[in-house]
């Protein structure tokens, strides 16, 4: 019988960020093991890293609320983002969990040490809590891409975690500060597969679609009623496209390259949406999406106010699933 791996303390005392490898790709091939996102927790505090260690350790919570370890790691983590009064709610659950643990009982201590502080100077010292941000979303046949706005992000500042129906990134801005994005998505995606990019004007998500079905909102409860698959056209039709292409930044060897026929029509409107205002891209992703891939438009006044209708060529035949 193969023994499951096992991430003690004392490993990750010795190198916080192989461990953390470690334990990401340990998770990659079981997102439900509570003691692992509690382990991966204890390496970002120990990396500095306390906004992904709060979504870790929380995770652990909900997969398994008797672990009194979660509760430590949400409280530590807390207490370092100045977020006293949680941190403190933390600790107490921990230490109603396991009161044998005096470790509870001197977090608890400190954390109304910072919040008496606190009340003395004023409301008006507290740290606020982490701040949401700013991101969009659009898809393709395959993949549901969100995008967070936010510029000169260090390479090193990003922690992303990828679940079956939730997505969780801590972005560390230009000015140091941390923000949060925690989603529960409509529908199922494919962890292993999914990847995020930091750019200089944002940070990039991909999320594999576990089906080719499109979404209507990125959030929800999916309804298996009203899942829609991407219509398929025959691929003699040369209206068959590769709409994942659409997003990939255009090379300079690629501008320079000349092409023909089909080719060169992808790449007109690859070169449209990288160069297109933000109306002309939600207009071109709308269209796309609401026609089955049968209409492109760049004019969101016209389709920002109306539903697209499928409108596939003279040539090809609407197969509906």
């Amino acid at each position: 019988m193969a023994t499951e791996r096992s991430f003690p303390d004392s490993f990750i005392d010795e190198d916080p960020q192989k461990a953390l490898e470690e334990l990401n790709e340990a998770l990659q091939g079981d997102s439900d093991n509570a003691e692992w996102f509690c382990q991966r927790a204890y390496a970002h505090i120990l990396l500095n890293n306390y906004s992904c260690a709060v979504n870790d350790a929380k995770k652990a919570q909900q997969l398994k609320p008797s672990l009194p370890l979660a509760f430590m790691r949400t409280g530590i983590a807390e207490y370092h983002l100045n977020q006293y009064e949680s941190s403190h709610a933390a600790f107490t659950q921990g230490h109603q969990l396991d009161g044998s643990d005096k470790s509870f009982e001197i977090w608890i201590k400190r954390c109304e040490e910072m919040m008496e502080k606190e009340d003395q100077n004023g409301s008006d010292n507290r740290t606020p809590a982490v701040p949401p941000v700013k991101h969009d979303w659009y898809q393709t046949e395959s993949q549901v891409i969100v995008t967070i706005m936010a510029k000169n992000v260090p390479k090193d500042g990003v922690c992303v975690n990828f679940m079956e129906r939730e997505l969780s990134a801590t972005v560390q801005l230009a000015s140091g500060e941390d923000c949060c994005l925690n989603l529960h998505l409509l529908y199922s995606i494919v962890p292993q597969q999914s990847t995020f990019k930091v750019l200089a004007t944002k940070v990039e998500i991909k999320m594999k679609k576990t089906e080719a079905i499109r979404w209507e909102t990125l959030e929800g409860e999916g309804q298996e009623s009203n899942i829609k698959h991407f219509n398929q056209y025959p691929s003699s039709s040369h209206y068959t496209r590769n709409w994942d292409k659409v997003v990939v930044d255009i090379s300079e060897e690629e501008k320079k390259e000349k092409l023909e026929g089909d080719a060169a029509l992808n790449k007109l409107f690859q070169q449209i949406y990288t160069d297109g205002s933000d109306e002309v891209k939600r207009a071109m992703n709308k269209s796309f999406t609401e026609s089955g891939g049968t209409v492109l438009s760049t004019n969101w006044k016209d389709v920002g106010k109306r539903k697209v209708d499928v409108s596939p060529p003279d040539d090809a035949e609407l197969k509906k699933y």
